[in-house]
């Protein structure tokens, strides 16, 4: 493990690499910005779906947040080059357990979240089981806390998902129609993406990994509903959504906003499931600010 801190303008996804034994586990994780026992830290936790990773999801986020924050980007288990176990209990309860074990590896007490999709999840239950270990919260377009009170379950983002991942022969074209949902302007989702994406996604450990995180939902699904639990979490959050959202919709916001004592909720405008993407300026400005007051 290495745990020299790099300067954002020296960012690259090779020199932020690490990784460290948490749980029983190799866990990956990338990390960058001030390294002082006394450094405020965000750890940032990744959506699911096929080729997600902490970088794939914040890497271009990285910079900004590492000029203020000690900032990891944590694969949970089952993704990037973290190990892909067989979770002993629901998803979210196991990748909480080995992230909140990599936190007393590294000797961070304290974090504030920013939790995607999958990883809202996960950050969710961290709050919920390990209070102390959590600053704030900001989730965005998260799962498990989020209820459809208007859309019809799946949703189109998830039965794309379901399309690549259960396909026994996946195509690029299947990735490409399945990262398309994930954003309001499809013209971000390049080429380039689609095949680092595809690439990722079909490789053997990954085809395990996301076999055995999709049957800990299967298996333990009941423990995956975090909005029966809102109620209990004590830390200030953040909700985050964008309006245009396919995978997650923006009425799934509301029981989270009125469970949640101290909650609060920001829209983004022409803006899919990725505004750390589609509206990164705001949206970086917008975590920077509620992290910092």
């Amino acid at each position: 493990m290495n745990a020299t801190a790099v300067k954002p303008t020296e960012l690259s996804h090779e020199s932020t690499s690490r990784t460290a034994k948490a749980a029983g586990l190799t866990l990956h994780y990338h990390e960058a910005g001030p390294a002082g026992p006394d450094a405020p830290v965000v750890i940032m936790l990744h959506g699911g779906g096929p080729g997600a990773s902490g970088w794939s999801n914040f890497g271009a986020n990285l910079p900004h947040f590492a000029a203020r924050f000690r900032t990891l980007l944590v694969d949970q288990p089952c993704y990037g080059r973290s190990d892909k176990p067989e979770p002993d209990r629901d998803y979210f309860s196991f990748s909480a357990g080995a992230v909140v074990a990599l936190m007393d590896e590294l000797g961070i007490e304290r974090a504030h979240f920013i939790g995607n999709s999958l990883g809202g999840g996960t950050a969710t239950r961290i709050a919920l089981d390990h209070p102390g270990r959590v600053g704030k919260l900001l989730l965005m377009g998260p799962g498990g806390i989020s209820l459809n009170l208007f859309s019809a379950d799946p949703t189109e983002g998830i039965k794309r998902l379901f399309e690549f991942s259960l396909d026994p022969e996946p195509t690029r074209e299947r990735m490409r129609t399945f990262l398309t949902t994930l954003v309001h302007d499809p013209a971000l989702v390049t080429d380039a993406l689609v095949e680092e994406r595809f690439a990722q996604a079909t490789d053997p450990a990954a085809l395990l990994g996301s076999a055995r995180m999709a049957a800990s939902f299967a298996r333990w699904p009941e423990d995956t509903m975090l909005w029966r639990e809102a109620h209990r979490i004590a830390c200030p959050v953040l909700l985050t959504w964008g309006r245009e959202d396919r995978v997650n919709p923006v009425d799934g916001a509301f029981l989270a906003l009125k469970a949640i004592p101290d909650a609060r909720l920001h829209v983004f405008p022409r803006c899919g499931h990725w505004a750390q993407t589609e509206a990164a300026a705001d949206f970086n400005r917008l975590a920077t600010d509620f992290f910092s007051h």
